[in-house]
């Protein structure tokens, strides 16, 4: 049987603090009880923890709420239970709530910090949109989805860390989050939607794990600060217009995973000079790396990979794509040029002239921390490297990467 009925809570919850005289409505369904409307006089209000769930527009457009404390009792969030509740700086929310339901928080202005307790697996679409004071937002392992939108024009968030819980990542979930600035995709996630960190202006650095394997349309579109972006071995597809207009993205690896890429995927990319991929040439959108400096725009290619030829189609406009280049350097260790050489110790370098080129060392191969050295265009197809002898360890490795 389900019961509808309203409780003085400052008359009968004697566990409450006096201070707090609010007025709910509850329901009773089979022992749950939810929390069902609000009409005190707001502040900092704490929910009794005989509550089960926070039911749909319990809390919503409640301007006087100014903080609220929700129990462990309570499992659920209904949607839009605290929207548009202006003066909320403060959510607390304990460990045993399962569910964040859709637009829950939707436009708390106000709302500065929030921790997403482990007990959570579901974050609800539109969740904390245009919570635009949230500077930070702890989401725990747990959590399994994070819906559509779900920080939508987070305007001061930062940092945000999406743990290894999570397998998707919703449509424009993080997307005009414009102050973000760091990012940290475990692995686990599986797919990025479309959209999901579009505009994110401050955005800068951005590793795509092993396990995604998909990145969706739009995916970082107009990330205008970004400068590089690390893509797994995993990643099998990218979408349309995934980078379109990140102007300051200048070199990008592409893993020999990567099967398809989308339409205008890197368009209008103006700083991106070298593309290298490590496998043979994927299938191509029209207008892949489609930007004004097309002619400066240079991919390359490692030996043994196939359909590649003297140009790399990406423009769908004839009469060519950015030309493709063998990028093949090796360390010649059976030359004169290999060894120790008046307190030196060099090597040359031969392979396609002008391709550019970063020698790195390190000092340990189990656990290997590697170090630039120098960034150089092997001019005319052979470089010699030197470096004084270094004293003091063990052993020095050295290896060739891209720019």
């Amino acid at each position: 049987m389900k019961t509808t009925w309203p409780v003085l809570l400052g008359l009968l919850l004697l566990a409450t603090p006096p201070a707090v005289q609010a007025q709910f409505t509850y329901t009773t369904n089979n022992g749950a009880i939810t929390l069902a409307g609000y009409t005190g006089s707001g502040g900092a209000v704490v929910i009794s923890n005989f509550v089960t769930s926070i039911g749909t527009n319990a809390f919503y457009g409640v301007t006087s709420l100014t903080g609220v404390t929700i129990p462990g009792s309570v499992t659920n969030l209904g949607s839009n239970a605290f929207a548009r509740c202006s003066s909320l700086t403060s959510a607390t929310l304990a460990n045993g709530l399962t569910s964040i339901g859709a637009q829950a928080f939707f436009l708390c202005p106000r709302l500065t910090s929030l921790t997403v307790p482990d007990s959570v697996t579901s974050i609800g679409q539109e969740a904390f949109d245009q919570c635009i004071s949230l500077t930070n937002a702890v989401i725990a392992n747990g959590v399994t989805s994070i819906g559509a939108d779900a920080f939508f024009s987070c305007t001061n968030l930062t940092s945000v860390t999406i743990p290894s819980s999570v397998t998707n990542l919703g449509t424009e979930v993080f997307g005009s989050c414009f102050g973000l600035t760091n990012v940290t995709i475990s692995t686990g996630v599986t797919s990025i939607s479309g959209d999901a960190f579009s505009l994110c202006h401050s955005l800068t650095s951005v590793t795509i794990p092993g396990s995604v394997t998909n990145l969706g349309t739009n995916a970082f579109q107009a990330c205008t600060s970004l400068t590089n972006v690390t893509f797994a071995k995993g990643l099998t597809s990218i979408g349309a217009q995934a980078f379109f207009f990140c102007l300051h993205l200048t070199s990008v690896t592409i893993p020999n995973s990567v099967t398809n890429i989308g339409a205008g995927a890197f368009e209008s990319c103006y700083g991106l000079t070298n593309v290298y991929f490590e496998g043979n040439v994927p299938t191509v959108g029209l207008d892949v790396f489609l930007a004004d400096n097309f002619n400066v725009l240079t991919t390359y290619y490692l030996p043994g990979s196939t359909g590649w030829s003297l140009s790399f189609w990406g423009y769908g406009v004839p009469p060519a794509g950015p030309a493709a280049v063998l990028w093949n350097p090796l360390i010649q260790t059976g030359d004169g040029g290999f060894g120790v050489k008046g307190n030196q110790f060099g090597f040359n370098i031969a392979g396609t002239a002008n391709i550019p080129i970063v020698v790195e060392a390190c000092t340990n191969l189990a656990n290997p921390v590697w170090t630039p050295l120098q960034s150089l265009a092997l001019t005319n197809g052979l470089f010699y490297f030197s470096e004084p002898v270094q004293t003091g360890i063990t052993g020095r490795y050295y290896r060739i990467g891209s720019q």
